[in-house]
């Protein structure tokens, strides 16, 4: 069984069902993309580790590398498996006390664990032939800020017409809420305005 080592380019609302995300996964090395429906959770737990943000109290995800880091448990991959009626299968490949142990998990709680500890994310080479597509430039809806950080992809036009103070109020408003994705995009908004003033 082959395997193919992947990361995360990119993670947007879902055009195929309302009210959740899709994270998409990318080949390294490749050109194939890998796209999961995951929960808005979910999608949550994973924007708040990729931009490094600092949640008021330890979400679900942290408790969990936690839990693991306190009893010297290391993830040491994430592998999905299989996909079977439209359900990916994943397992968190874990070490303690020298004995390598699989535990299976939903994938969307594997990718926000994958991305706290900073393990690598494997598919099944049948999975990815399967479910993945090839993205050429001009087909990539992904977005990268200058830091090379992967950022939501949401719809950002509205936040083009509010003025600066607006944006840093509504910035503080969506973090109070816990509303991470839609903070990544305001964020990057006022980022770049500031770099345009530079310029």
């Amino acid at each position: 069984m082959q395997k193919i080592e992947l990361e995360i380019v990119a993670l947007s609302h879902s055009v195929t069902q309302s009210n959740s995300y899709a994270v998409i996964l990318g080949e390294v090395g490749g050109i194939r993309r890998l796209p999961i429906v995951i929960g808005g959770f979910e999608a949550q737990a994973i924007a708040v580790a990729l931009e490094n943000m600092q949640p008021s109290r330890p979400l679900t995800h942290d408790l969990m590398k936690n839990f693991m880091t306190a009893f010297d448990i290391q993830l040491q991959e994430v592998y999905i498996s299989d996909l079977q009626e439209g359900i990916f299968y994943s397992k968190l490949v874990c070490y303690i006390a020298n004995d390598t142990i699989e535990i299976d998990s939903r994938t969307s709680d594997a990718l926000a664990l994958a991305v706290r500890f900073g393990c690598p994310i494997y598919v099944n080479a049948t999975v990815l032939d399967k479910a993945g597509n090839e993205m050429d430039a001009s087909e990539n809806d992904t977005t990268e800020n200058p830091l090379g950080e992967v950022t939501a992809s949401n719809n950002t036009s509205d936040l083009s017409t509010l003025s600066m103070s607006e944006l840093t109020e509504l910035l503080n408003e969506v973090l109070e809420q816990e509303d991470y994705i839609r903070a990544i995009d305001i964020r990057d908004e006022i980022a770049k305005r500031n770099e345009q003033k530079k310029s």
